[in-house]
């Protein structure tokens, strides 16, 4: 066993005595480094989330392989068992829930093991294959250090937590192709089936100073062909990490199975590149084996993104059980490298806390994705099953705001809330011109933040605030006009999030694509202790943050509806919910419940 596991063990008992709760340590085997288990949780942890998904400690990043099996709920992700920042072995562990909500951890699923992955198992997805099989496939960095795509099978189907994985013995099945570095071929996405029943499967790359999703094709989903082309690329794009392709239908918010072609669907393409996730909406041609996009990436502010924080390498998957596309996104800290390896953990820590006791990065709450009515873009919304954390709701109808205004949203838990607001503005006319040279937006809401005052704007939300303001996260909007209409701006300023000064306090911000004139300003906002997931326009635009203040945590935390423009907003509906803890790293299942 190693050193440092033995040393966490043996001091269990004198932490139980100074409020720190030991969660589940009954893995503590000899080859304990590689197993699912719980480990030392400080009893208060001011910035560890409540209903956010992560594991008991050390690093996470990219969501992989989520599907739906006989009736279950599965995450996989990628996972370091041995420190706080990304690692030379890194693996697939394992969760699973009934509900999208509460999670039980599992053994992990994939393990460098085998000459074809030996140095790590990176990102993958899964796809169920007809007769309800799920298959994974997934990178693995082989002994040579290449990406190289492998294929894993559940070892019992009749087991719907599919505890144990086997790797195929004819691993790998996919090889960088001439013209690729060992280094730029990694993340296959879910495989899909066309008319002739053929498999599909692309798998992100970066050859010729273009960014693209390298086709293959198979009869049998081992014999892997590449195709003659990608099925896109682009030249305004870095390396294509984690991409993602996938159907949304037309008429409906209903998602649709990976491997649907009709005319009631269009795709859509992800990649993950530039520290986020951007996608096209477009038309695939499966005579041709393109896919041809609306409009093209432009490597700038315009390109679409799923959000305009902090979120990357995205994976969606359909859900049989509701006929909803999921997704999940990875959230990473805003803290410095140097304060994760002092502490052990890629986070922050109350300054009372052993500085070796572990957290990490998160994922986002699960979202249902699917196309807007006009087409153009995609829409988000946190799962349903979300709601049934909610509790102490707070209403408010019909509050003008005046200029200047700002009053307290009281009665829940402000630390761990989820507030629904919408916005009338009754003199719209008077809205400010924009000016033409404005085009990154988040640019405009770094300059424009929430303390400098314009016409209308900004007004919003306050969260996570001390009750001086001495620190706050600003999820606000303002509204110009200009030759085209209305522009709505949404942003999260969080330059006076905290009052520690080495985190990345980023500005964030994006434009809305709603007619204020027709239609209410919306924002939902989901808070939990150094999260803060936005929704603006109802789920067309979304920023994710996180914050980690000194002083406005836990019960010291408040949250504030706030207008500093110079006209009057209305505030129509405000909703306002308390959010109760979710199960999270149960062990041995939901029953379990001592050792959530």
């Amino acid at each position: 066993m190693d050193l440092s596991l033995l040393l966490l063990f043996g001091l269990s008992c004198i932490l139980l005595s100074n409020g720190i709760k030991v969660e589940d340590c009954d893995h503590l085997t000899d080859n304990t480094s590689f197993q699912s288990f719980q480990v030392l949780v400080p009893a208060e942890q001011p910035y560890r989330t409540a209903y956010h998904f992560q594991p008991p400690q050390n690093w996470l990043n990219d969501p992989n392989g989520p599907m739906y099996y006989e009736g279950i709920y599965h995450l996989f992700y990628q996972y370091n068992p041995h420190g706080a920042l990304f690692g030379d072995s890194m693996l697939w562990a394992h969760s699973a829930s009934y509900d999208l909500v509460n999670w039980f951890s599992l053994d992990h699923a994939l393990i460098p093991s085998e000459p074809f992955d030996i140095n790590s198992c990176w990102s993958g997805s899964v796809t169920i294959l007809p007769g309800n099989k799920p298959v994974i496939l997934y990178t693995g960095i082989d002994a040579n250090n290449n990406q190289v795509q492998n294929l894993a099978t559940p070892k019992n189907l009749s087991d719907p937590l599919l505890i144990e994985w086997i790797k195929y013995s004819g691993n790998p099945l996919m090889t960088p192709p001439d013209g690729v570095e060992g280094d730029n071929f990694r993340d296959p996405t879910t495989a899909w089936q066309g008319p002739d029943k053929t498999w599909r499967v692309v798998v992100g790359s970066w050859s010729n100073n273009q960014g693209m999703a390298i086709l293959y094709q198979s009869d049998d989903f081992v014999h892997w062909t590449k195709y003659q082309d990608p099925l896109y690329s682009s030249i305004k794009t870095g390396m294509w990490e984690c991409p993602d392709f996938f159907p949304v239908s037309i008429n409906s918010t209903n998602g649709v199975d990976a491997s649907v072609k009709n005319p009631s669907v269009r795709h859509v393409m992800k990649a993950s590149f530039n520290s986020h996730d951007y996608y096209i909406v477009g038309t695939y041609v499966t005579e041709l084996e393109k896919f041809l996009p609306d409009t093209d990436f432009t490597g700038t502010s315009l390109d679409l993104r799923y959000d305009y924080g902090k979120f990357y390498a995205s994976k969606t998957f359909f859900d049989s059980k509701k006929n909803r596309r999921i997704m999940w996104g990875w959230v990473n800290e805003s803290d410095s490298t140097e304060d994760d390896i002092e502490k052990g953990w890629s986070g922050l820590q109350k300054q009372t806390d052993p500085q070796w006791l572990l957290d990490n990065p998160l994922q986002s709450v699960p979202r249902q994705i699917w196309l807007d009515k006009t087409g153009k873009q995609l829409v988000q919304w946190p799962v349903e099953e979300i709601n049934s954390l909610r509790d102490n709701q707070v209403s408010i109808y019909g509050k003008q705001l005046e200029s200047g205004s700002i009053f307290e949203v009281s009665g829940i838990t402000a630390s761990r809330a989820d507030i629904e607001i919408m916005f009338e503005l009754p003199e719209l006319e008077e809205a400010e011109f924009m000016n033409s040279s404005w085009v990154d937006p988040q640019l405009i809401c770094d300059r424009e933040d929430a303390s400098v005052t314009g016409t209308f704007g900004p007004f919003g939300l306050l969260a996570l605030a001390t009750k001086d303001l001495t620190e706050q996260t600003a999820i606000f909007f303002r509204v110009f006009t200009g030759q085209k209409g209305y522009r709505v701006l949404m942003c999260s300023d969080q330059k006076r999030s905290s009052l520690r000064n080495e985190l990345d306090k980023t500005t964030y911000g994006a434009f809305v694509e709603i007619d204020p004139s027709q239609e209410m300003i919306s924002l939902r906002s989901l808070i939990d202790h150094s999260i803060i997931e936005s929704f603006g326009g109802n789920g067309k635009t979304c920023i994710t943050t996180r914050v980690y203040p000194k002083l406005a945590v836990n019960n010291e935390a408040h949250l504030y509806a706030f207008n500093n423009g110079t006209l009057s907003v209305t505030i129509s509906r405000l909703n306002a919910w308390s959010m109760n803890k979710a199960r999270i790293n149960c062990r041995g299942g939901l029953e379990n419940t001592a050792s959530c």
